[in-house]
């Protein structure tokens, strides 16, 4: 079966198709499909809502199978933010160290630093049901930048029962316990028990 995913994001569709490579699907970037879903606004309030804004819109254009996910870091000294607008927390066109530089500088003599990442998937059905999975994992933010792996906020997620930041560990120990990964399992759980079923997933 082939799923189409909303993300032009190389690593992210990396961890995707690693979490779902032992089951019997192609994973397929809306951009191979010849699908441009830059203009696609992620208006929602919500995580949840920017995940099936994203494969809706896949999903309407390909009629396949489409999943969108979306992650925030929510900190709880900011009352949750970046949260939702993580990725744009420092303007809309703002790059990976642009939006640390200004979660630093807001924690900035702050005790309190526990935080979460979350994601969210949105997957859409070749009939058209929706269905959503979520994935937490919860750390603290460190005082500086370490570690050279993983991108957004990973050089500044903490994570205690491994004492290094995600951007410190290889892939197959962040993939082991990430936001993403946590959600993926839930949606790759899902999955499984439709292919097995017997009236499978639509082809």
């Amino acid at each position: 079966m082939k799923i189409a995913v909303a993300t032009s994001n190389p690593h992210k569709l990396k961890e995707i198709q690693h979490i779902l490579k032992d089951l019997n699907v192609e994973i397929v970037p809306a951009e191979a499909l010849g699908i441009d879903f830059s203009h696609v606004e992620e208006s929602g309030e919500t995580l949840e809502e920017n995940a099936l804004i994203k494969a809706r819109y896949v999903w309407k254009q390909t009629g396949l199978p489409s999943i969108a996910d979306d992650t925030g870091l929510f900190v709880k000294a900011l009352d949750g933010l970046p949260g939702v607008r993580s990725a744009r927390f420092a303007g809309d066109n703002a790059t990976d160290e642009e939006n640390v530089k200004k979660l630093l500088n807001l924690m900035k003599g702050r005790k309190d630093r526990e935080a979460f990442f979350k994601t969210v998937i949105a997957f859409i059905d070749k009939e058209g049901r929706e269905y959503l999975f979520e994935g937490k994992v919860h750390g603290i933010i460190a005082e500086e930048p370490a570690g050279e792996g993983g991108f957004g906020y990973d050089p500044v997620f903490f994570y205690p029962p491994m004492k290094k930041t995600f951007a410190q560990m290889i892939p197959e120990e962040k993939n082991s316990i990430s936001h993403r990964y946590r959600a993926l399992e839930s949606f790759r759980e899902f999955l499984w028990k439709r292919l097995s079923s017997s009236t499978g997933m639509g082809h």
